[in-house]
């Protein structure tokens, strides 16, 4: 009879374990069970959170660009989006492009995504604004640069996986340290995990914790000693007179503080029609007719002039303290590489364009700041 009960127990735990499989929150690996469950692996395989995507649906790593589906989505959708070739990517993902993709799904890009395919403004000026910076930085006088994280928040680049005959969300997952739950979510899997043949994985980033402070210990009775008391046959030491306070720091002069917050001109007149988001939208566009004077923010030296494949013009003004203004979408402009500027000279006017506007960004090295405290 006690062999009959075990065998029931027994059935009884994998009955529990193929339900809890079936609802997708079950890692496979067995190993953790013996004398009890051990957490630390889950907690050296902590992940982060998925990087939020852009406008477009896109998260942008250093190396590669990933497009996250919504609900309805087809591969032609996407790559009408973001301006690739749907038979590519249906390719390089291993799906067909008829084929509905579930909301959160990951498609890797096989080539960069067209520039500003499906934005307002048609025009993506960061990677102008970008390489015009860096012409700047061969220039005399160089620029000082601070090094951008990588995509999202802060996050490195994760690694890619393309999935192969035999291959499992829990084999993957035991493969790279992490946990089946952040794969799926990371990926947008379904409940039941299931991959195909050929589809490319972003393995999920494991969170960065800050080394633990070392914890000493003191063995039982060998605490602090108690400071021996002061004897009364010596005298007490004769307390020093407190240093007079130091005289108060002069106001300073704000004549003599240059490119500092509220101290840019605005470069044209007119209403802010995109705001400013780190990573996403590293300026403002300012609404403009086309044909306005735009006017240097500051007087500085213009360290780059440099068009896009379009034949879009971005201009770079190099400032005291290591400041950078940019000022894209220009045309007929007025001055040349290494000029000197006078704050509210005219460099050129607006572009024509539907809508027609300036894209401005103020940059401390490649650091995007926000401009709109800087502007009076």
């Amino acid at each position: 009879m006690t062999f009959f009960w075990q065998c029931m127990r027994g059935a009884g735990l994998s009955v529990s374990l193929l339900a809890l499989a079936a609802c997708g929150g079950f890692d496979g690996d067995l190993r953790g069970l013996g004398d009890g469950f051990d957490t630390s692996d889950a907690a050296r395989s902590a992940t982060a959170s998925r990087p939020a995507p852009d406008e477009r649906g896109l998260i942008n790593y250093p190396s590669y660009q990933v497009a996250i589906a919504r609900r309805g989505d087809t591969v032609s959708d996407i790559a009408s989006r973001v301006g690739v070739s749907p038979l590519e990517l249906a390719s390089y993902n291993g799906i067909e492009d008829g084929v509905p993709l579930r909301a959160g799904e990951t498609l890797v890009l096989p080539t960069p995504a067209a520039p500003g395919a499906g934005t307002s403004t048609g025009v993506d000026v960061a990677a102008v604004a970008g390489a015009a910076i860096e012409r700047a930085g061969g220039s005399s006088g160089g620029v000082q640069t601070t090094a951008l994280s990588p995509a999202g928040s802060g996050a490195s680049e994760p690694q890619r996986h393309r999935v192969m005959p035999g291959e499992t969300a829990f084999s993957i997952a035991r493969l790279y340290g992490v946990t089946p739950r952040a794969l799926a979510e990371w990926n947008g899997l379904g409940p039941d995990f299931e991959l195909r043949e050929g589809q490319v994985l972003i393995i999920p980033v494991a969170v960065q914790t800050a080394p633990a402070a070392p914890v000493t210990t003191t063995q039982p009775g060998a605490g602090s000693v108690a400071p021996e008391p002061p004897s009364a046959a010596e005298p007490l030491p004769v307390a020093e007179k407190p240093a007079a306070p130091a005289p108060a720091p002069a106001p300073p002069k704000m004549a003599e503080q240059k490119t500092s917050q509220s101290e840019l001109l605005m470069p044209v007149s007119g209403k802010i029609i995109r705001a400013f988001q780190k990573d996403k939208n590293n300026g403002i566009d300012i609404g403009v007719a086309a044909g306005t004077p735009v006017k240097a923010a500051e007087a500085g030296t213009v360290a780059a002039i440099s068009r896009d494949t379009n034949g879009i013009l971005a201009v770079v003004i190099r400032h005291p303290g290591d400041l950078l203004t940019v000022y894209f979408g220009v045309e007929d402009e007025t001055v040349s590489k290494d000029d000197k500027v006078k704050r509210g000279q005219v460099i050129g006017k607006v572009r024509k364009a539907s809508p027609s506007f300036l894209h401005f960004e103020v940059r401390r090295g490649f650091e995007p700041l926000d401009p709109v405290p800087f502007l009076n």
